[in-house]
């Protein structure tokens, strides 16, 4: 069975940074699309960034582009997503979310596109 859990969320003051680290098992995902998503209260969820490392292609949503970094381990079964220069609109529930999918805009920046996801994580950001 396919579990994506992710960690790493909490409270930081604007400015500050947070890594979240998204541990898959269940199958091998080397060969997979990963994603991070998010859901701030009240408002619908929104890609953040994505990574097809079988391309070494990155994606990032422009709020977040040059402030956030989509990584993954050598073994390719935990991704992560360090946060720079955190703002108070940033606060939000990440999640972490994968599968094989057409690695290419739009479908990699859609939740629909990707079949497993973690159960989230909350950063909230503080002014």
């Amino acid at each position: 069975q396919v579990q994506l859990v992710e960690s790493g969320g909490g409270l930081v003051q604007a400015g500050g940074s947070l890594r979240l680290s998204c541990a898959a098992s269940g199958r091998t995902f080397s060969g997979y699309v990963m994603g991070w998503f998010r859901q701030a209260p009240g408002k619908e969820r929104e890609f953040v960034a994505a990574s097809d490392w079988r391309r070494a292609s990155t994606y990032y949503s422009d709020s977040v582009k040059g402030r956030f970094t989509i990584s993954r381990d050598v073994a390719g079964n935990t991704v992560y997503l360090q946060m720079n220069s955190l703002k108070p609109e940033d606060t939000a529930v990440y999640s972490c979310a994968g599968g094989l999918l057409l690695a290419s805009p739009p479908h990699i920046m859609g939740a629909g596109s990707y079949p497993y996801w973690g159960q989230g994580t909350q950063v909230t950001v503080s002014s």
